[in-house]
């Protein structure tokens, strides 16, 4: 808990006169003002970026390279609005002046009545440090930018959300883990929020993060944004794949005990994105070999306890086409023709009375042995 003076950016953006008057940005908010900041590690979600992405992109300086992922560090307004048609308990979030999203229908509902309260108490509006993380590039395209925020929970007369129950849809598990490490008050996520913007930086601070963790969850965390750090660094030096598979591999060989460490805190695994990209790029390197091998050992660390069985199915697909790819053809005609497959019969020679074998076929049979049609073809071409 503390106070801080912020200077409100004021955007171009941000002073046009907009279709919806709740979108406007307040007339108190202006450069130079005083905020009272809640300080702590309690998470808050922020919804409906995505549909302020040019307010978000134009905070972090604007699309640069369009692999290049983001991480900025933020000081967020939380804004009750009394016009909000939709929601008459809204709140939005703000930053340097440019709405970027709000707290879910449920959260508002349950910190709107402190917000006020707190702001009252200070007599200044109520921010939350935060971070906006996203960008890079996706299968699906360029990735979109997201808002996470940091409270003091108790200051809200709220209990953090306690871990969801491992019927829940997680997918890569890490927002359950983020809401068990707020239920424990241990900040044993708070890496994830105060990484360096640079992604060489990251690297290095990973790494380093990596020689003390012991926790098994917490090391995959890292192991998975390392591997997400490297493979994004392959332009940026030549090394990068190299160190980016060596990670991979280093990361396969705990997660006999990352699992142990899931079905014991979830009863499920969540979406284990390493077996996945290491397959494509050994696709792409066309190592077959490899690839199946991901593929597979991917497949016997979910077993039955995949919390997203079509993480499971793509793999299955995936050591299908790979198994294709590495067995050979068999062409049908040849295996027609093999004595062991086909009916063999025996024959006799009218020129030399000899036997002889050929494997039994349609048409019409050969009355000489291979041996005298041989012979009787080379005393043609002499007589010739």
């Amino acid at each position: 808990m503390s106070f801080f003076r912020r200077i409100v950016g004021t955007g171009q953006r941000a002073d046009r006169a907009q279709a919806r008057p709740w979108d406007q940005r307040p007339t108190w908010m202006r450069s130079g003002m005083e905020f009272y900041v809640s300080e702590g590690g309690a998470h808050l979600d922020v919804v409906g970026e995505s549909y302020r992405q040019e307010n978000l992109w134009q905070l972090v300086g604007g699309r640069r390279n369009p692999e290049e992922r983001v991480r900025m560090a933020v000081l967020a307004v939380l804004v009750p609005e009394n016009n909000n048609p939709y929601d008459p308990n809204a709140v939005s979030v703000w930053i340097d002046g440019l709405k970027v999203g709000y707290l879910s229908r449920e959260d508002a509902k349950s910190y709107r009545p402190r917000i006020l309260a707190l702001q009252q108490e200070h007599g200044m509006p109520l921010a939350l440090r935060g971070v906006i993380v996203g960008g890079g590039m996706r299968e699906d395209g360029p990735g979109k930018l997201g808002v996470f925020l940091r409270h003091d929970s108790a200051e809200f007369g709220l209990q953090p959300l306690p871990t969801p129950a491992p019927t829940s849809h997680m997918r890569t598990g890490l927002s359950e883990a983020l809401a068990a490490d707020n239920v424990a008050n241990t900040h044993h996520l708070d890496w994830t929020m105060n990484l360096p913007a640079d992604d060489i930086q990251a690297i290095s601070t990973i790494r380093q993060l990596l020689t003390r963790e012991t926790d098994p969850v917490i090391r995959h965390y890292m192991h998975a944004e390392l591997e997400s750090l490297l493979y994004r660094s392959r332009e940026a030096f030549a090394s990068a794949l190299d160190e980016y598979d060596e990670a991979c591999r280093r990361h396969d060989a705990e997660m006999d005990s990352i699992r142990e460490a899931f079905m014991a805190a979830w009863g499920e695994v969540p979406v284990l994105e390493t077996y996945r990209q290491m397959a494509i790029r050994q696709q792409k390197a066309k190592r077959f070999d490899q690839a199946l091998w991901w593929a597979e050992r991917g497949i016997a660390v979910y077993g039955n306890n995949a919390a997203r069985i079509e993480a499971v199915e793509d793999l299955r697909h995936r050591a299908a086409s790979y198994r294709a790819k590495l067995t050979p053809a068999i062409q049908h005609s040849a295996a027609r023709s093999s004595p062991g497959n086909s009916d063999v019969e025996t024959l006799v020679c009218a020129a030399c009375g000899d036997k002889f074998q050929r494997v039994r076929v349609r048409g019409r049979k050969p009355m000489n042995c291979p041996a005298c049609v041989g012979g009787s073809r080379i005393l043609s071409m002499a007589r010739k």
